[in-house]
């Protein structure tokens, strides 16, 4: 997040003008530089002149120590050299051992700065930089190094090391990684990537990034490795990792945050069986359905035949299985459902698959859903390339088929190949009978699309889960309805709650058609803060469930309103609402209903549900609505939004005429305590309220709270405030 505990920077400034403010000290650590662009009149930040060509950063968590190694080559764009200072920001309440730094392979000494001098370096660079980016370190320590020039068109390898202990809190940790540097770098980062192993003592459970969309691969109970990597990244947060462990056969952990000024709270629940789980696996069908249709000639048939025989090898013992093929008319492998014995016979039967004829989708559905038996859980993969051309063609006749035969409890999960397949079809099917539908964009490995998701489903541990927590009024989960419970996979539930406190969770469900409960004491909800990130990702995941509602069954008039309502105050901005930023009014209560009204104009017109524009909806809003596995992290605003919708926490700033505006204020209905940009008062009411200095560090104008008070950052002359507003 943009105010967690750690960010890497480089900043200070270019012209020898600036060195005189900056005193003894600072005229030991910035180096005069030899030349200057002819062209420059004013202050010129390093991290205007260089650039970020690679970030890579391997973590290794052996037992809570974690160790970062970062590997950073920064590139001088500029025609003269670039000097300055590498500063490298702290918190207060971690402890950083064992730093070492080296540029260009040589040793750098670097000097250690507790929170109070590194404050003052950073308030004078802003005082005479006149830029604040630097407040949002304000209560942190540093660590600074000389590390340049860095000759023009040249450029410099930085190498960190450090350890750090991460604390455990019933089981769960947290590692935060400061990736947010596009204040710092002249233009985006060419290659990013981070990469996480991770060893515990006690089994691994869940893994999760409520920031960036990760990688996982478990090696076993109690080792696994995390991976990420981006091009031409501008990055907007932080890279957060949350893993849990536990000895019990299904570990759950609570992440939470409550905000007391609108007695808000929100919770994060992460409920993972692990790998090797003691629980007992349940037994349960698989019925394959698969497009042999023409459209399907070629390489996808050859990848789809291969999908099917990664799914009937990965078979549990007790399951059973068949295969419907369509094409213009509907054949199966076998009419009843097979013990996996049967598994060889299937497979050969598969190599002789081929493409050709029409797409009887009508049919192959029926044929499938008359196999279910009601007393086991049933699985239904369904694939296909196209749109319906034999039988029923009527998408709504086939929803509506499809709704009166499927019986209770199925799980139905659809697969899209290419983008002339339709949407709505697709994600209605799926999401009443408790599935997910996933979209294999073209030029996209459609055997590694189905293998990868049946990898996650092929294990069921405890289904149709219920969630309980004595002590607490819970409300408002996403997803909805709950997922199921795999082995070696995670549930990831996020919701609201009224009252902080001592907790009682109840995670029960279904085990091959009884009812098991699971019960865990000693976790608490927050009373105050807690992790910041909580409502803005909440808030994703409703906004997410809501378009998609919307554009399944139609337009709903308290939907819009809900989704342009979170939109603004969490700073989501999403297709359906770029408005957002265009609005001169967006900010009041009557300007966002208008905006409702508007949008509800828009979804009233006919919606695509086919073709590339369809499918990137699709995506989009499961991306919001957590993904085809419920665990994705929640989708980051379009770039073209950067530089107008910012996020702090679980705080959102819109740009609205040179000023950001915190989207909680409403202009029409609120007055602000003004304070004159850099003057005494400025500092001082930082001092006092420490939670306005990540809002302060956006810019010279700025409408932000602290403690229910909107203060207004003006370039005019203020009177003094009250004292009131300087107390600590």
């Amino acid at each position: 997040m943009r105010n967690s505990w750690l960010r890497l920077t480089v900043l200070v400034a270019l012209t020898a003008t600036l060195l005189a403010p900056f005193g003894a000290r600072a005229q030991e650590d910035v180096v005069e530089p030899t030349q200057c662009d002819p062209a420059c009149t004013g202050p010129i930040f390093v991290g205007d002149q260089l650039v970020v060509r690679s970030h890579r950063v391997n973590v290794s968590i052996d037992n809570q120590i974690a160790t970062t190694e970062i590997d950073q080559i920064l590139f001088n764009q500029k025609d003269f050299t670039a000097e300055g200072v590498y500063i490298f920001p702290v918190p207060a309440d971690a402890t950083v051992d064992q730093f070492t730094m080296t540029v260009d392979g040589q040793t750098v000494e670097a000097t250690v700065l507790d929170a109070d001098e590194a404050r003052a370096i950073y308030e004078e660079i802003v005082r005479t930089m006149r830029d604040p980016a630097l407040l949002e370190f304000v209560g942190r320590g540093a660590i600074q190094a000389s590390i340049f020039p860095i000759e023009p068109g040249a450029e410099s390898r930085i190498q960190i090391r450090y350890q750090q202990a991460l604390t455990a809190e019933q089981g769960l940790v947290r590692y935060v990684y400061p990736l947010n540097t596009e204040r710092f770098s002249g233009q985006p980062i060419e290659q990013a990537s981070i990469r996480v192993e991770i060893a515990s003592a006690s089994p691994l459970r869940a893994i999760y990034s409520p920031s960036h969309a990760i990688a996982t691969n478990r090696v076993d109970d109690r080792h696994a490795t995390v991976g990420w990597e981006a091009t031409d990244l501008l990055p907007r947060d932080d890279f957060e990792l949350l893993y849990t462990t536990s000895d019990s056969g299904i570990g759950v952990n609570l992440v939470s945050h409550f905000d007391p000024v609108t007695g808000e709270g929100t919770f994060l629940l992460l409920a993972a069986p692990g790998i090797d789980t003691d629980q007992p696996v349940i037994a349960k069908d698989v019925v394959i359905v698969l497009d042999t249709s023409g459209s399907m000639d070629g390489e996808k048939i050859e990848q789809a035949k291969g999908a099917l025989r990664s799914i009937l090898e990965q078979l549990n013992s007790e399951d059973r299985f068949t295969i419907v093929e369509f094409s213009t008319g509907v054949r199966t492998f076998n009419s009843e459902l097979l013990p996996v014995e049967q598994v060889p016979a299937a497979l050969s039967w598969t190599n002789s698959l081929q493409a050709t004829g029409g797409t009887d989708i009508n049919g192959a559905l029926q044929t499938a859903l008359s196999l279910v038996d009601t007393e086991r859980q049933t699985y239904i993969l369904f694939l296909t390339d196209g749109l319906p051309t034999e039988g029923e063609v009527e998408i709504p006749n086939i929803l509506e088929n499809v709704a009166n035969a499927a019986p209770e409890g199925i799980r139905l999960f659809s697969f899209g190949v290419g983008d002339d397949v339709d949407t709505i079809l697709l994600d209605t099917i799926a999401q009443q009978n408790r599935g997910a539908s996933v979209y294999v964009r073209p030029g996209e490995s459609l055997d590694q699309a189905v293998s990868e998701l049946y990898s996650k489903i092929s294990t069921p541990v405890l289904t149709d889960l219920e969630l309980t927590m004595e002590g607490a009024m819970i409300e408002d989960l996403f997803p909805t309805p709950l997922p199921d419970l795999y082995a070696g996979s995670q549930a990831v539930v996020v919701g609201k709650y009224r009252v902080g406190g001592p907790v009682t969770i109840t995670l029960s469900g279904l085990v091959n058609g009884q009812v098991q409960s699971f019960t865990y004491e000693g976790q608490s909800l927050a009373s105050e803060g807690g992790n910041d990130g909580l409502p803005r990702l909440w808030a994703t995941r409703k906004i997410g469930y809501l378009l998609t509602q919307i554009r399944l069954y139609g337009e709903n008039e308290e939907w819009v309103q809900a989704i342009v309502d979170l939109s603004v105050r969490y700073g989501i901005v999403t297709p359906y609402t770029s408005y957002l930023i265009t609005e001169d009014d967006i900010l009041t209560q009557t300007g966002r209903a208008q905006a409702a009204a508007d949008q509800s104009e828009e979804y009233d017109q006919p919606v695509p549900a086919s073709g590339e524009a369809a499918v990137n909806t699709a995506q989009d809003q499961a991306a919001l609505s957590g993904g085809a596995s419920g665990d994705a992290a929640p989708a980051a605003p379009a770039a073209e939004y950067a530089d107008q919708v910012v996020v702090i926490g679980s705080r959102a700033f819109l740009l609205v005429d040179g000023v950001w505006i915190e989207t909680t204020f409403d202009p029409s209905a609120m007055e602000t305590v003004k304070v004159q940009f850099l003057s005494d008062d400025y500092f001082a009411l930082l001092a006092a309220q420490p939670d306005l200095a990540a809002p302060f560090a956006l810019g010279e104008r700025v409408i932000a709270f602290a403690g229910g008070v909107a203060f207004e950052v003006t370039s005019d002359e203020q009177p003094p405030l009250d004292p009131a507003h300087l107390a600590p």
